[in-house]
């Protein structure tokens, strides 16, 4: 496999530091401007990617990694927590922020090369 794509987010929720919430709204900001035309002009099948998603919070034990993988549209998802992120008091509760990357790997294919394009 080869890795072709890595995107980074962050996710936060304001109220109730809860990691899972977090993580997904990272793992969404880490897609929310990825596009994948080349499944249609390689005529491959979304689903043979595997997708490896690592999400740094507080306490890594407090996410609910199926939920995040449940967050990705296509793939062989694996999602693992780990710790980092950030926890910042506010008021009387405090609000937690994750960190994301999706890392996205295809079977190697041949002739790839790239091409500059002028305009």
């Amino acid at each position: 496999m080869q890795r072709v794509i890595l995107e980074m987010g962050q996710g936060v929720d304001l109220h109730g530091g809860d990691a899972t919430k977090a993580a997904i709204r990272a793992v969404r900001d880490a897609l929310g401007g990825s596009s994948l035309p080349l499944f249609a002009g390689l005529g491959l099948d979304p689903d043979v990617m595997e997708v490896i998603v690592s999400v740094a919070v507080p306490d890594p034990d407090a996410v609910d990694v199926d939920a995040v993988a449940q967050a990705l549209p296509y793939g062989q998802v694996q999602v693992r927590a780990v710790p980092g992120g950030l926890r910042a008091p506010v008021g009387g509760d405090h609000a937690l922020l994750a960190a994301a990357s999706v890392e996205v790997f295809l079977p190697e294919q041949q002739g790839w090369r790239l091409s500059a394009t002028t305009g």
